[in-house]
């Protein structure tokens, strides 16, 4: 299941991350004209003549970043470089060769890694007669490309495959359908400490500086024979306290990230209320219907100042009575206790999401459900239930037919979606309940 890596290195602003986006044809990494954007490492697996490997997107060498997180940056650049078997040195065309170039090109040549210059923003003829001077650079001849504009990629592409080492038994070639999980929650929970905590390494930054993860930071994790992908987001705050274009975009990220996971872990500081941004990235969360584990993080902090256990889980079903369904897990990610019950219990989770059940099975629940308990009447009309099926899966989906939806209402949803819950295991993930009229049928 291995990927060779391939990263991306340059000073701010070349457009590394207009690079990673165009390659992968998707918006990965946040693009804007704020030098600095860019601080973890940010990643994407590319596909490409029967070859597949991580693309990684890298903060600009040389950052003067706002917040005093250059050298944090900085450890993040020599981590992918190092971790790379191959690196794009990325030089922005227009703006022609600088010292930070000459910066860059210099800490490549003492990591040994073989390299490829990529010369960018080549927007039309004009600027290729600006790439002699980049010859200086001792890089090689360099590759033209607009990332902006499409022009060269598929080119880049080949380049890149021939250089990449030989393929290994074990390289995964296809899509992969390993389990997605996002990690959500408001500013400084402790995201991407658990995050950390879960790989055994630095791999994000962490700092007390709020708003310091900006992108969703995708890390693939293999470990027991298990595949998944742990993402990293930007901490959610009021929309009206979004400070910039950079922090909306962060934001939309986060949500873009709960859409796509299988699993979201709702990660809450245990020593703050539960307040309306937690609310509403449970709303996230119950939108999309994913499975969700309630992580209570810094509890060891919690407990020293005398927090019950009880008393929090009650206190909690208060504030978030939609996710009542949602393991709760209590933990601290900064001394690392109770974090792997974190990934079992995503694992768990997904299994119970991915359940099907037979429609024999889903009908004699139904009809016993029927008998005992039937839906109100609805002006002046009893609602009458023929039959139901299983449909999809993430999350467990039925379809029940009935002689006129309006009649089955929210209270009677919620009554078969319990029982449904008690009979198939379905106990600490959402349904989805979807009435359909139907002429009449016998349950099965």
């Amino acid at each position: 299941m291995t990927r060779p890596s391939v990263a991306i290195v340059g000073r701010p602003n070349v457009g590394k991350s207009s690079l990673l986006n165009a390659l992968a044809g998707a918006r990965i990494s946040i693009v804007d004209p704020t030098p600095g954007v860019t601080r973890d490492r940010i990643g994407a697996d590319i596909r490409h003549a029967e070859r597949c490997f991580e693309l990684v997107d890298t903060g600009g060498i040389g950052i003067v970043d706002r917040h005093d997180l250059e050298s944090h940056v900085e450890m993040q650049i020599n981590a992918a470089v190092a971790g790379a078997d191959l690196v794009l040195f990325t030089v922005d065309a227009q703006d022609g060769l600088t010292p930070l170039d000459r910066r860059a090109a210099e800490a490549l040549r003492r990591s040994g890694k073989e390299t490829i210059l990529v010369a960018n923003k080549v927007d039309d003829e004009r600027f290729e007669g600006f790439l002699g001077e980049f010859h200086k650079l001792g890089s090689g001849e360099p590759v033209c490309i607009s990332a902006k504009f499409n022009i060269g990629l598929a080119e880049l592409l080949d380049v890149i495959v021939e250089h990449l080492p030989e393929r290994r038994d074990d390289e995964d070639l296809h899509a992969t359908d390993d389990l997605k999980i996002a990690i959500v929650g408001q500013r400084n929970a402790g995201k991407s400490t658990l995050l950390n905590a879960i790989l055994g390494e630095d791999r994000v930054i962490v700092s007390d500086v709020p708003g310091t993860t900006r992108d969703s930071v995708d890390v693939r994790v293999e470990r027991d024979g298990r595949a998944f992908v742990v993402i990293d987001t930007a901490g959610v705050r009021k929309a009206n306290r979004l400070a910039d274009s950079i922090e909306f975009y962060s934001q939309v990220r986060s949500r873009e990230a709960v859409e796509r996971c299988q699993v979201a872990v709702f990660l809450i500081d245990a020593g703050k209320e539960v307040s309306q941004v937690d609310k509403e990235v449970a709303d996230w969360i119950l939108e999309r219907r994913r499975a969700c584990v309630l992580a209570i993080n810094k509890w060891d902090l919690a407990e020293a100042s005398g927090v019950d256990t009880d008393a929090y889980l009650k206190y909690l079903e208060t504030r978030l009575p939609l996710l009542h369904y949602a393991p709760v897990v209590f933990l601290s990610a900064k001394e690392r206790t109770r974090v792997e019950e974190i990934v079992d219990v995503a694992f768990d989770l997904h299994r119970q999401s991915g359940t099907r059940i037979s429609t024999a099975d889903v009908n004699k629940v139904l009809r016993k459900a029927f008998e005992v308990r039937k839906p109100s009447r609805y002006e002046g009309k009893s609602g009458k239930l023929f039959y139901g099926t299983q449909v999809g899966t993430h999350p467990p989906w039925f379809v029940i037919f009935v002689n006129e939806p309006k009649l089955f209402r929210d209270d009677y949803r919620r009554y078969l979606e319990n029982r449904l819950r008690e009979a198939f295991g379905f106990s600490e993930v959402p349904l989805r309940i979807s009435f359909r009229a139907r002429a009449p049928m016998e349950l099965e």
